[in-house]
Formats: C-alpha cells, sequence, structure tokens
C-alpha cells in the first residue's frame, strides 16, 4: 500500500506552522495548524532534529524511528488530515526506549483531534 504521507517543502509552509498551535512532551513538539493549500487526502508532516541531536547518523536514525512510528499512527488512529504537522525532536529521544516514544506520540495524536 502507498503510504499517504508527504513532508512539507516549502519554506513558507514551514514558517505558517510554526505560528499555529503546539503540543510538546518530552520527546519532541509537534506544530500543526490547518494550511489552506493542502492536500486533503494526504497526512503532511515533517520531520525536524537539530545538529546538537548528534552526528547526521544519529539524526536520521531519529528521524526514520518517527517516520515508522507515524506510519504505525496512519494505520491505527484516526488522524485528522485536515491538519499539517511539524515534529521537533528533543534531546531526550536518544535515550529512551522505542515503546515509550511510540505511546508519546500515540497519547500527543489524540490530544490534537
Amino acid at each position: 500500500m502507498k503510504s499517504k504521507i508527504v513532508c512539507l517543502s516549502k519554506n513558507n509552509e514551514f514558517k505558517e506552522i510554526l505560528r499555529g498551535k503546539k503540543k510538546s512532551n518530552k520527546y519532541f513538539t509537534i506544530f500543526f495548524k490547518k494550511l489552506s493549500n493542502k492536500d486533503k487526502n494526504k497526512l503532511n508532516i515533517s520531520f525536524v532534529t537539530k545538529k546538537k541531536l548528534g552526528t547526521a547518523v544519529i539524526r536520521n536514525k531519529i528521524k526514520r524511528k518517527l517516520r515508522n512510528i507515524t506510519n504505525e499512527a496512519v494505520k491505527s488512529l484516526s488522524l485528522s488530515f485536515d491538519y499539517s504537522y511539524l515534529v521537533i525532536a528533543k534531546e531526550t529521544i536518544l535515550k529512551n526506549d522505542y515503546s515509550d516514544i511510540k505511546k508519546t506520540m500515540f497519547n500527543e495524536f489524540n490530544k490534537i483531534k
């Protein structure tokens, strides 16, 4: 099955989402907002890791982990495709277990509905 997840690509989309609402916890911060030029059949989500988290290999591992959790969330939760999301990882994501991060992300997505 083809994934319904699309990354944000334009700088003005990022700036627009950063002016929207946010949910924060110890692993990451999720910014979300309804964008006017968005395709309603696809989930717009991007993952950001800061350079202070580590080398490119570590940052890419974090992004792959978050992307995998999001794929599972799309399949099991009824995520709102009306919103566009921006997930910014925090340093504590490196030291914790995948299942804890997954549980936290599912809870945050449920709060956003």
